[in-house]
């Protein structure tokens, strides 16, 4: 099947199987491997991407639904918010590192949607992508840093 996404603001076109998952097309045939295989399932978020603007486990949405589609990538997520990753830094959020990923990818979409959220909508949000070492608190604290960071390069407007 020949499909087309718009990938970190580059158009590309791909032959692959439509039931190939996104997670394996960005990794495999675009070379972008930020985004990380967690569980194949769904249920952990370590292969959060933005599809849309949305954040979307990618191991759980394939080729023939991804077509048309535009899709932001850890790579990508530089380009236009720093702030969440800054303050990720600036926490010492991770610890193993490997599902922070899809953390940043999930704060980031969140934010967009609720530039000001209390601990509660945090960690509601937050409670779908698993950290196994725990960091739960210092995610927390970085979202609230990034809204921070984010209030003092806008002056204090929402983004």
């Amino acid at each position: 099947m020949r499909i087309r996404l718009t990938v970190n603001g580059t158009a590309r076109e791909l032959d692959v199987a439509p039931d190939t998952p996104l997670l394996w097309i960005l990794r495999d045939d675009l070379g972008l491997t930020g985004t990380k295989y967690g569980c194949g399932i769904g249920a952990c978020g370590a292969c959060t991407v933005h599809v849309n603007g949305n954040a979307t486990r990618s191991c759980g949405i394939n080729a023939a639904t991804a077509n048309s589609a535009q899709v932001t990538t850890i790579e990508g997520l530089g380009a236009g918010d720093t702030a969440v990753q800054r303050a990720w830094i600036e926490e010492d959020v991770a610890q193993c590192g490997y599902c922070q990923v899809g953390q940043i990818m999930a704060a980031s979409a969140f934010l967009r949607l609720n530039p000001r959220p209390t601990d509660a909508q945090i960690d509601a949000a937050m409670s779908a992508n698993i950290c196994r070492c725990g960091t739960y608190q210092r995610i927390r604290k970085a979202i609230h840093r990034a809204v921070a960071l984010t209030a003092a390069s806008t002056g204090g407007r929402d983004r």
